[in-house]
């Protein structure tokens, strides 16, 4: 090979990374899109007073389906003083977790067990602010939400 050709390859291989950087996804971190609804639920039957949730649940909605390896709510105001704060609801897989494209606060996830054994959501306070973190393999995500009083709740106050 001659020279010219040495520089030409050289300027090739260049242009292929510069493509691949800036345009492709190849090299950008994985961002989990989560969105949040917070829906009164009405039941068959009318629950008792101290099963009457201050807070009207809320569900998380993904862009697609993900296999979490790990899900966890802590209160914002936490996050501010202490990067390590404690975690109101914490699931870690201990397997092959399912896929999901949606889940409520609380609930009990298929492939997925408490970070600490025995351990189970803590009611959310409404108005209080709560960050969610995901992850899902090289993929994470968070989340900001603030959950709505329920008024059947205060009704029975």
């Amino acid at each position: 090979m001659n020279k010219k050709n040495l520089v030409l390859i050289a300027v090739a291989l260049v242009l292929a990374g510069v493509y691949a950087i800036y345009f492709t996804d190849w090299f950008k971190p994985k961002i989990i899109q989560i969105s949040h609804i917070s829906r009164n639920m009405r039941f068959g039957r009318r629950p008792a007073q101290k099963e009457i949730p201050a807070t009207v649940p809320i569900t998380f909605g993904f862009n697609q389906g993900y296999r979490f390896s790990e899900i966890k709510v802590v209160p914002v105001a936490a996050l501010e003083t202490n990067k390590d704060a404690h975690p109101v609801w914490h699931l870690i897989s201990d397997s092959n977790s399912v896929p999901m494209k949606f889940f409520f606060y609380g609930q009990r996830l298929q492939g997925m067990k408490p970070a600490v054994a025995g351990m189970r959501p803590e009611p959310l306070e409404p108005g209080v602010s709560y960050r969610l973190f995901v992850k899902s393999g090289s993929a994470k995500g968070q989340h900001d939400f603030q959950p709505v009083a329920n008024p059947a709740a205060q009704a029975n106050q």
